[in-house]
């Protein structure tokens, strides 16, 4: 099986009662950012799929790497935020990695869709801000 069908259902089962800030299915964003990225990779595409899955469940890189191999399981661990880790030091190790670093740039485009909530806040507004600095970033 390709990983990228088998990491889409990973995700479906792993992410099955999360819902996202909007209260939409959070499968919905993973699905988003799954077709947005380009190239159209099967790694790149299922990296995707997992971009929080170590952050947001329980699933380990270890788990990761058994099942997907090495590029996967590193793209992963680049995207995957750490505890006291400040956001730019974050963002200097996804860019180090081009699969981390093409999933991110879809992540933060369809984070930073105000259409996706009821209401905007100030503190959506901050956060839309700090992901248009990082897209910006990341580009570079």
């Amino acid at each position: 099986m390709a990983n990228s069908l088998l990491a889409e259902k990973l995700a479906k089962i792993v992410h099955a009662n999360q819902q996202d800030k909007a209260g939409k299915p959070y499968i919905e964003h993973l699905a988003f950012v799954a077709n947005d990225v380009t190239p159209k990779d099967d790694d790149i595409i299922a990296v995707a799929w997992l971009h929080d899955s170590v952050e947001d469940t329980n699933v380990t890189l270890q788990y990761i790497r058994q099942i997907f191999g090495n590029t996967i399981s590193e793209a992963i661990d680049a995207i995957s935020k750490r505890d006291n880790e400040t956001y730019e030091d974050y963002l200097i190790r996804v860019k180090s990695n081009p699969i981390a670093r093409i999933v991110k740039l879809s992540d933060l485009k369809h984070n930073s869709d105000l259409n996706r909530l009821k209401q905007i806040t100030d503190k959506d507004l901050k956060r839309i801000d700090k992901y248009q600095k990082a897209i910006q970033f990341l580009k570079t």
